[in-house]
């Protein structure tokens, strides 16, 4: 049996001392065309989730429930696309697995009991119930595929393998998801519908799952006796996909492993552009067409010379490749040219790489470096088809993975010393060096490059989770001081009254009662003890000696002064530094009991204000004004660029938008904040064309999606 190079996991967790797994081919095929059809289902669910929850909130009946559902919306919008990856980590460290003789870690997904057990919680029992339950239903339509494939693995791997052991089983699948939504904070209501609709966009398209995998396996000769089972409804998610998006080549027909078909549907639109890969030089014969085996060796020939990354301007590869043709031509005497679908496959690359290096959303100092991945991504579509209609193709992969690790990079000086940029280099240089035309490479350094992203992306993710966390506590903070600002202006402003009283509240009182607020909230003992003793303290200087309540102050001032002494020490203060305020009120109080002037009196007139809060000076905009509703739009975990001079833009993404001030709070892309900015302040940034959202969707994707629009018009016009 052919035996594929080594396997990398891409979780770090599940890699172990010995040497790695060695798969079969077809297994590794298996896993990658299942991967494709479980990252649409994910996506599909995530799509679809957000609509889900906000119609649970929609229908809440307390404000308690909104609040829950509107929350865990956030955070799966937060959390997606690490959700996402932790699910694929795992699917691929499981097929890793099947290589090693050594049992798997224990599965999350038991065998349920409807008698719980001593210990389990209620919320616990629910979802293990809820578990089983979809499992049955699985196992009830699609078992006998089920146990097909996990037949032909046990043949394949040449050991027994159970249901639960098999990578594409629902068991396992339900460990995947349950292992990624463990970051989620959301309560088992939002599990469970979230399991509701992992059964319905994942689940559901289980006998498709299991019947591409069966038929990959029967393709090789595994079991191919076992008797094939019929698909119990037509179409699935392909036909929905279809449906969605028209006829674009880009589908990946069921019975289309090497992608000839959807190519097929390509080259329609590419015979608009033949003709332009050929020699320089008069024809004295019929061309004779070069094989494409041939053609590799002149790829690889080429390949050796790649200009550096600087000079990334001055190399057009269907230019190389003419004056290649003209020397090969010239040396033999005969006028050679690329056959048909070789030139195709050189005009596709061509196309999309001059979609790629005009991007915006790719930074300019990563340009030079992907645009010599020319060449080692020509040689790939001329070896495999697939890489234009299969998503989960390792080397597509690998070129989408580099875009959007290079996305959140901002330009700096010495910046070829940077991290990122040496990692990418190396992956570069790799392909440049090594790669003939075994593909295995591209899955190599794929694991290898997502192993390093992930160390980084865990990292920027615990910096991006304090920076939230910090200014949540800022702007809670900001809204409490406020708050406190606003009592103390109804309680001083207008009022005539000793000056030392006024600097007392203003300066130490209001601490106190911003601490009884921060940690007790404005409903609590502490909070209302706080204004009744500042009323107190009012209302104490500013009795007359002819009244009932006057001629009795000084029956009451222990209890207030000791109230004034316990507020101070709840918040920190040093009794020296009060001790001189404590001095003066005592004398004021006896002076004033004796009907004497006691301290300079003022009438307060201007506002108290702790002096923070989000500047913004700007006009307020109308409502209606499209930037503004443009700025209300931004979604959280979107990048932006900011404009911030002639020669420096900063990329950023938006990790969260703070009440009640609305503060849109930014942080680079190792988590640390780097920008705060209110709603006028980004509409008014992208009126000056300062500000522009960056396109996060898969690099090679958008590319084909554009160059296919692009064939079409210009086949239109013909």
């Amino acid at each position: 049996m052919h035996i594929d190079g080594k396997v990398v996991p891409i979780n770090k967790a599940h890699a172990t001392p010995s040497p790695l797994a060695r798969l079969p081919v077809v297994l590794l095929q298996v896993r990658d065309k299942a991967a494709q059809q479980l990252q649409q289902g994910l996506q599909e669910l995530f799509d679809n989730a957000d609509d889900t929850l906000f119609e649970m909130a929609d229908k809440a009946r307390s404000n308690v429930d909104h609040h829950i559902f509107f929350e865990a919306m956030r955070d799966l919008r937060l959390k997606r696309k690490n959700f996402e990856r932790v699910f694929m980590e795992q699917l691929f460290a499981a097929f890793a697995s099947l290589g090693h003789a050594e049992p798997g870690e224990p599965h999350l997904v038991p065998v349920v009991s409807y008698e719980a057990a001593r210990g389990t919680s209620s919320d616990e029992l629910e979802k293990a119930v809820a578990l089983e339950a979809m499992l049955g239903r699985v196992r009830h339509r699609d078992g006998l595929a089920l146990g097909q494939l996990t037949a032909r693995l046990s043949a394949l791997l040449g050991k027994p393998l159970s249901e639960r052991d098999n990578p594409l089983g629902p068991a396992l699948l339900c460990e995947f998801f349950l292992r990624a939504g463990r970051s989620l904070g959301v309560e088992i209501r939002v599990k469970l519908i979230m399991l509701k609709l992992f059964e319905k966009y994942v689940l559901s398209d289980a006998d498709q799952l299991f019947g591409e995998a069966n038929q990959l396996l029967v393709a090789t000769g595994v079991l191919p006796e076992l008797k094939a089972v019929p698909s119990r409804r037509p179409g699935g998610r392909a036909a929905r996909d279809q449906q969605r998006e028209g006829n674009l080549p880009t589908i990946d027909p069921p019975q289309d492993e090497n992608g000839q078909q959807a190519f097929a549907a390509l080259q329609v639109l590419l015979a608009a552009v033949r003709g332009s890969v050929a020699p320089t030089l008069e024809a004295c014969a019929e061309p004779q067409p070069i094989a494409s085996r041939d053609l590799l060796r002149l790829l690889s020939h080429l390949q050796q010379y790649v200009p550096e990354p600087e000079a990334e301007d001055d190399f057009d590869l269907r230019n190389q490749l003419e004056q290649l043709l003209t020397r090969v031509s010239v040396k033999s005497g005969k006028s050679r040219m690329v056959e048909g679908a070789d030139e195709d496959v050189i005009n596709l690359v061509a196309l999309l790489f001059e979609f790629i290096l005009n991007d915006r959303t790719v930074p300019d100092a990563f340009k030079g470096l992907i645009a010599r991945l020319q060449i080692p991504m020509l040689k790939v579509a001329v070896l495999d088809k697939s890489l234009f209609s299969r998503a989960s193709h390792p080397a597509r992969r690998l070129l989408n993975e580099i875009a959007s690790a290079a996305m959140g990079w901002s330009p700096h000086d010495g910046y070829q010393r940077d991290s990122l940029y040496l990692h990418i280099e190396q992956v570069v240089q790799c392909l440049l060096n090594d790669f003939v035309e075994d593909l295995t490479i591209f899955s190599q350094l794929l694991a290898q490059f997502t192993a390093f992203t992930s160390d980084e992306q865990r990292r920027s993710a615990l910096l991006e989770q304090h920076t939230r966390e910090a200014e949540e506590g800022r702007i809670r903070t900001q809204a409490a001081r406020e708050r406190v600002a606003d009592l103390l202006n109804r309680r001083l402003l207008g009022k005539v009254l000793p000056q030392s009283v006024v600097r007392f509240l203003q300066q130490a009182w209001s601490q106190v009662l911003l601490l009884a607020s921060l940690k007790h909230g404005e409903q609590s003992v502490q909070w209302q003890a706080g204004v009744r003793t500042m009323d107190e303290l009012i209302w104490s200087v500013g009795l007359q000696t002819d009244t009932e309540a006057g001629r009795h102050l000084l029956e009451q001032l222990p209890g207030l002064l000791t109230a004034l002494r316990n507020g101070l020490t709840s918040a920190a203060f040093d009794p020296f530094s009060t001790r001189e305020f404590f001095v003066q009120l005592q004398a004021m109080h006896v002076q004033s009991a004796e009907g004497e002037c006691i301290d300079a009196l003022i009438k307060v007139r201007e506002p108290f204000s702790f002096s923070v809060g989000l500047p913004d000076s700007l006009q307020p905009l109308p409502s209606d004004d499209p930037d503004l509703l443009k700025a209300h739009q931004l979604r959280v975990g979107g990048w932006f660029e900011f404009q911030q001079d002639e020669t420096t833009a900063l990329r950023c993404k938006l990790t969260a938008i703070m009440a009640p001030a609305n503060s849109y709070i930014f942080v680079s892309r190792t988590g640390l904040k780097v920008l705060e900015k209110s709603a006028d302040q980004l509409a008014m940034a992208f009126k000056r064309g300062a500000l522009r959202t960056l396109d996060d969707g898969l690099l090679f994707d958008r590319a084909l999606a554009c160059v296919v629009g692009n064939l079409r018009q210009l086949n239109r016009g013909k």
